[in-house]
């Protein structure tokens, strides 16, 4: 069922304009799928779906592979390099092995280009200046989430 599920995602992304999760799930719904919320979350991080914009703004796309290697050496380098990851408001500051910042700092620049307006790194520390307070959380959560 599963795959099913995983196939008919694939498809309706090439068909439909799809912003939210709540809009994939009642799509999905459509065609008869039993799906939660939580399921459709699931699917997405399982294929790996990305944001990606166009004229109207955001929506959900398949990963080309240049973003899924780049999402693997992100977090083989994160998991290698990084020790801590601290906050304030607007502001991330990531510590990392001596010499390392800055390999990570470009990965930082290449991958999270839409929600930061840069990442400044020196010899182990960075610090990643965000679009608006209001990404904090998610960049965080992305950060957390390649540590793991």
């Amino acid at each position: 069922m599963k795959n099913a599920r995983h196939f008919a995602i694939r498809e309706i992304l090439k068909e439909e304009r799809i912003t939210t999760q709540d809009d994939l799930c009642s799509i999905l719904k459509n065609k008869g799928f039993n799906v939660t919320q939580a399921t459709v979350s699931r699917d997405i991080k399982e294929l790996q779906l990305v944001k990606v914009a166009d004229g109207k703004g955001y929506k959900y796309g398949l990963p080309n592979a240049a973003d899924i290697a780049l999402q693997k050496r992100m977090k083989r380098i994160f998991k290698d390099a990084v020790l801590s990851i601290d906050n304030n408001e607007n502001m991330i500051v990531i510590k990392t092995l001596p010499g390392s910042a800055q390999a990570v700092g470009s990965l930082i620049d290449a991958s999270l280009a839409e929600f930061i307006l840069g990442a400044v790194a020196g010899d182990d520390t960075i610090f990643v200046a965000l679009k608006n307070s209001r990404l904090l959380q998610k960049v965080l959560q992305e950060f957390q989430g390649l540590l793991l």
